[in-house]
């Protein structure tokens, strides 16, 4: 819509959503391009908004419903070996587009880059050091209702995150066994032969 159809339909003076727009526009939630106008041959350009890719996800979305659909559907036609292969899969996929990123780096350099594991700037994943060791603490999982559902669904960030760092990696701590944070243990004394790794599930929960 342009400004006036706006103004219109919600109701308010055109200046008022003209200002609301600008701030609209500059926080990344609508864009503005310019409409043809073959009517008039002078005057100002009319631009209409609509929602970005950013803005669209403020409105109700199914996705979680959707993807617990498709795996209790690939579970019970498939069985569970194609799932892991399945799950597997999105690993070595997840692994190939970080290496080039973790080439040459220390660990902690790595950890570092890791906190972006699920979103760019994630302000919510924090690497953890204390005297026992090091953790990837996760405070938010955006995956949390499927996972909740599909533990095997969290194999994927074990085994993405222990490939990159080189070492052996546990998740400690569970959203699904009522803890407040997903915290992945780096054990750094504990090197993987990444040349005859493959993906596995982890074990259940004690």
């Amino acid at each position: 819509m342009t400004i006036a159809e706006l103004a219109e339909r919600v109701g308010v003076t055109y200046e008022a959503t003209r200002q609301q727009v600008v701030q609209m526009e500059r926080e990344g939630w609508i864009t503005g391009k310019i409409r043809r106008n073959t009517t008039r041959s002078a005057g100002r350009p009319i631009s209409q908004y609509s929602l970005t890719s950013l803005g669209d996800h403020l409105f109700p979305k199914g996705y979680d419903r959707l993807a617990i659909t498709l795996i209790d559907t690939a579970a019970e036609t498939l069985g569970m070996d194609a799932v892991r292969r399945m799950l597997a899969a999105v690993t070595t996929e997840q692994v190939r587009a970080w290496e080039p990123l973790m080439r040459g780096k220390s660990i902690d350099e790595r950890l570092a880059l890791l906190r972006n594991l699920y979103t760019e700037g994630d302000p919510f994943m924090e690497v953890e050091h204390t005297a026992e060791g090091t953790r990837l603490i996760e405070r938010n999982c955006p995956y949390l209702n499927v996972a909740m559902r599909h533990p095997a669904l969290c194999s994927i960030s074990v085994s993405v995150v222990s490939q990159l760092l080189g070492v052996k990696v546990l998740r400690e701590e569970r959203f699904q066994s009522g803890d407040q944070c997903c915290a992945f243990r780096v054990l750094a004394d504990q090197p993987i032969d990444l040349s005859s790794y493959h993906f596995d599930l982890e074990p259940a929960a004690a």
